[in-house]
């Protein structure tokens, strides 16, 4: 009895649904804090003309092109895993899929600067098996939410995953005070082993799902299970076979693909090219440079936080329905940035408008997450990680395609003039995401997300029909 009431009183204090977020909000930082180490790093990587350097580690006689082809290089393995990560974590679970992916990429972290010293070419395949592992990491989180979290709680926890936005926030100074300090060598040793470490605990912390973890109480189960069974989510007998024609001809799905994939795209491009465009023509130096990069970052996961607590409360309300909501904050989320880059293409040239630009326009941003992000969990629960592997696909693409673009645009020469193309292309960009949900989005539950669900509409049509035949008779 002494030893129920500890463990009950330990769980009164933090319960499992608890360290599940604080899991995953500590897993999307780090993710993301493995993948933009490099954006970072690389300045300090490449040889410079000047004279006026005094870092003691190696340099290396890369070309612009060469840089962009190893920031682009991620997405070569990050595009392949995507959909298959997705899936199998609706087969095996995203404990095993989400931690195991963080645990060889922050190995894989660990051994870059050898890799660099070895070959350029080795540098290609590592980041590229980087993305590989990470890839299949951001769509297992739905099908955890879809069996953890309510239905009417799951803009919040989506919103963990923008702890991304965090991550690079907080690695852009730190990559930055190391990099001037010991050299670029030790980001990737400290990216690394953090992420070594938080991949343990992931194991030793979290379960796929309530039924299965060891240490929650009968009592937190219960309520999330009773939660879950009474939400539409809930009511549902996943089908035996995945429904790809449906899928694949389905409206609102491939709204959330294509803003995804716009959406993704220009976020890809800041942060990839942010720490270069202040270095090239803002002229700041490497501490400088990460501390002014990490203010957007910060400014969308303020606004993650705060989107998503706005519209679970709208939805529980019952004022908006979910298509209004979830319409409302993509609209405002992708459209808004779309204006302000206007702004920075006329006006990129002012230091200070920069940073307001680009920290509002990720702050908006950040909305996505009451938006389509969430969108997945609405209208197929039982294959939400299978929809956002689609979408992380296409995005994935165009992260490549972003680092492709900025390398043709600045090839020849880095002047605003070649950035402002780059800055007109996210202005489309942006609106063509806004435009596409709008006229394709929804908060419906589809009838091929469940067997029970097509069951009970072909029951619902089948009277009308009968009675169109006694009206006749």
């Amino acid at each position: 009895m002494a030893s129920s009431a500890k463990t009950r009183k330990w769980t009164d204090f933090l319960t499992c649904t608890q360290v599940l977020n604080i899991m995953v909000i500590l897993g999307f930082m780090f993710n993301y804090m493995l993948r933009v180490n490099m954006t970072i790093a690389v300045v300090d990587m490449i040889k410079k003309n000047d004279t006026n350097t005094t870092t003691s580690s190696t340099r290396f006689d890369w070309t612009e092109t060469q840089k962009n082809d190893i920031l682009g290089s991620f997405f070569w393995g990050y595009v392949l895993t995507e959909l298959p990560g997705g899936r199998l974590a609706e087969i095996v679970g995203a404990r095993r899929v989400f931690g195991g992916g963080m645990l060889l990429a922050s190995l894989i972290t660990v051994l870059t600067p050898a890799a660099c010293h070895l070959n350029y070419y080795v540098v290609l395949v590592l980041r590229a098996l980087l993305g590989f592992f990470l890839g299949a990491t951001w769509p297992a989180i739905l099908p955890m939410a879809a069996k953890w979290i309510p239905p009417m709680e799951r803009s919040k926890f989506i919103a963990n995953m923008m702890a991304s936005s965090l991550g690079a926030a907080l690695t852009m100074p730190v990559c930055g005070f190391l990099i001037s300090s010991i050299g670029w060598p030790s980001v990737f040793y400290v990216t690394g082993a953090v992420g070594i470490l938080w991949s343990v605990a992931w194991f030793l912390l979290v379960f796929d799902s309530p039924a299965q973890h060891p240490r929650i109480t009968i009592e937190e189960k219960l309520e999330i299970e009773s939660k879950i069974a009474e939400g539409s989510g809930g009511k549902s007998v996943k089908p035996s076979t995945v429904p790809w024609l449906k899928i694949f001809t389905s409206g609102p799905v491939w709204a959330i693909i294509i803003t995804h994939g716009c959406s993704v795209f220009c976020y890809f491009t800041v942060v990839n090219q942010l720490p270069s465009y202040m270095d090239h023509i803002l002229h700041f130096n490497i501490k400088k440079n990460g501390i002014l990069s990490s203010l957007p970052y910060l400014g969308k996961y303020a606004m993650a936080v705060i989107a998503s607590f706005l519209a679970d409360r709208l939805l529980k309300s019952g004022r908006f329905s979910t298509t209004t909501t979830r319409k409302a904050f993509t609209t405002f989320a992708v459209l808004t940035p779309g204006f302000l880059m206007i702004i920075q293409a006329f006006l990129g040239m002012d230091s200070v408008i920069t940073v307001v630009v680009f920290t509002a326009s990720l702050f908006f941003n950040g909305a996505v997450t009451a938006g389509y992000l969430s969108n997945g969990l609405d209208i197929a629960p039982n294959f939400s990680g299978t929809i956002f592997g689609m979408a992380n696909t296409l995005s994935s693409f165009g992260g490549w395609l972003s680092t492709k673009i900025v390398a043709i645009l600045t090839k020849e020469e880095q002047t605003f003039e070649q950035w402002r193309y780059v800055f007109w292309i996210l202005v489309g960009t942006y609106a063509t995401g806004a435009l596409v949900y709008l006229l394709l989005g929804t908060g419906e539950l589809q009838k091929w997300n469940s067997v029970e669900e097509e069951a009970r509409i072909d029951k619902e049509m089948q009277p009308l029909k009968k009675n169109e035949k006694e009206v006749l008779a």
